[in-house]
C-alpha cells in the first residue's frame, strides 16, 4: 500500500473519531435548537482554519474556477450538519451516527457521475457488507415517532457524500484543505446568522463549554476527512469511515448508559472485519502492480 493511501486511512479513522466525539458533545449540549448547536460548531472550525491559514502564510482567496464547486461543498456541508444535529437530538447517538455514515455511499455514486472514478465489484461488495452490519447496528423500525428524525438524519449523509465529492474535486484542482474548511465554516456560521439573531436561546455555562467542545471535535473531523479524500479516491477509504459508529457506541456507553446488544455487537464486528479486508485487499492489489 502506497504512503499516500495509509494516510488517507489514518485520516478517516482520525475523523470519525472527531466526528463521534463532536455527536457526543452536541447531545450534552441539552436542548438547544439544532441551528444554534451548528453555528457554534462551525464557529469554531473557523477561528481553527482561519488560524491554520495565517499560521502557514496561506491565502484567503479560492483559485480561479473553484467558486462553484466551493459553494457545492458548502451548501450540501451546512444542510448536512444541520439534519445532522437534529438526528443527534431525537435518535441514540449510535442511530445517528450511521444514518450519517451513509455519507461514503453517497460519496461513490457522485464520485461515480461527476468525477468519472472506477469502482470495482470487490469494493462494491465491501462497502454493500458494511452496509450489512449498518443494518444489524441501527435497527431499522417503522415507529412513527421516530421516522421523522431518521429520514432527516438519512438526508444528512446523503448531502455529506456530496459535500466529500466537492472535496475530492476541489482537491484535485489544488485548492488547499485549510482554506476549503475555512470557507465551509464561514459560509454555515454566515447562513444561520438570522436566525440566530431572532431565535437566539440563552445558555448555561456547561452548554458553552459542551458547545465549544463539539467545534474543536467538529475541526479536527472537518480537517481530518479534507486531506483524506484529497489522498485517496471516495471508493479506497470510504468503508473506514464506518468506525466512527464503533467510536459513537464506547462513547454512548461511558457517556449515555446505552448498551449494545448482541445484533450491534455483530454489526461492530462486520464492520471491523470488512474495514481489515479492504485494507489487505488494497495492499495486496499495489503488491501486484509493482
Amino acid at each position: 500500500m502506497s504512503n499516500q493511501k495509509t494516510k488517507a486511512i489514518l485520516f478517516v479513522l482520525s475523523s470519525a473519531f472527531c466526528f463521534a466525539l463532536m455527536n457526543a458533545f452536541v447531545r450534552l449540549s441539552g436542548d438547544l435548537p439544532s441551528i444554534q448547536k451548528s453555528f457554534f460548531r462551525n464557529a469554531i472550525a473557523l477561528l481553527f482554519a482561519a488560524a491554520v491559514l495565517m499560521k502557514n502564510g496561506g491565502s484567503f482567496r479560492w483559485k480561479k474556477g473553484n467558486l462553484p464547486l466551493l459553494l457545492v461543498r458548502a451548501g450540501f456541508g451546512t444542510i448536512g450538519i444541520l439534519c445532522n444535529f437534529y438526528a443527534v437530538d431525537h435518535l441514540l447517538l449510535s442511530d445517528a451516527s450511521m444514518l450519517n455514515k451513509l455519507s461514503p455511499f453517497a460519496a461513490i455514486v457522485f464520485s461515480f457521475f461527476f468525477l468519472h472514478e472506477k469502482v470495482n465489484a470487490v469494493q462494491i461488495s465491501a462497502i454493500c457488507a458494511a452496509f450489512v452490519g449498518a443494518l444489524c447496528i441501527i435497527k431499522p423500525s417503522f415507529d412513527l415517532i421516530e421516522f421523522l428524525p431518521a429520514v432527516i438524519g438519512f438526508l444528512g449523509g446523503v448531502c455529506a457524500g456530496a459535500a466529500y465529492t466537492a472535496v475530492r474535486a476541489l482537491s484535485q484542482r489544488q485548492e488547499h484543505g485549510p482554506f476549503i474548511v475555512f470557507f465551509f465554516s464561514g459560509f454555515s456560521c454566515l447562513s444561520v446568522v438570522p436566525w440566530m439573531v431572532t431565535h437566539y436561546v440563552p445558555m448555561s455555562g456547561f452548554q458553552l463549554l459542551m458547545l465549544l467542545g463539539a467545534g474543536l471535535a467538529a475541526a479536527g473531523g472537518q480537517f481530518s476527512i479534507t486531506a483524506a479524500y484529497a489522498n485517496a479516491p471516495a471508493r479506497e477509504i470510504s468503508v473506514f469511515d464506518y468506525s466512527q459508529v464503533v467510536f459513537a457506541a464506547v462513547l454512548g456507553f461511558f457517556l449515555f448508559d446505552q448498551r449494545p446488544d448482541l445484533l450491534s455487537l455483530l454489526g461492530y464486528c462486520i464492520i471491523c472485519g470488512v474495514s481489515v479486508a479492504m485494507f489487505l485487499y488494497n495492499n495486496r492489489k499495489v503488491e501486484r502492480v509493482y
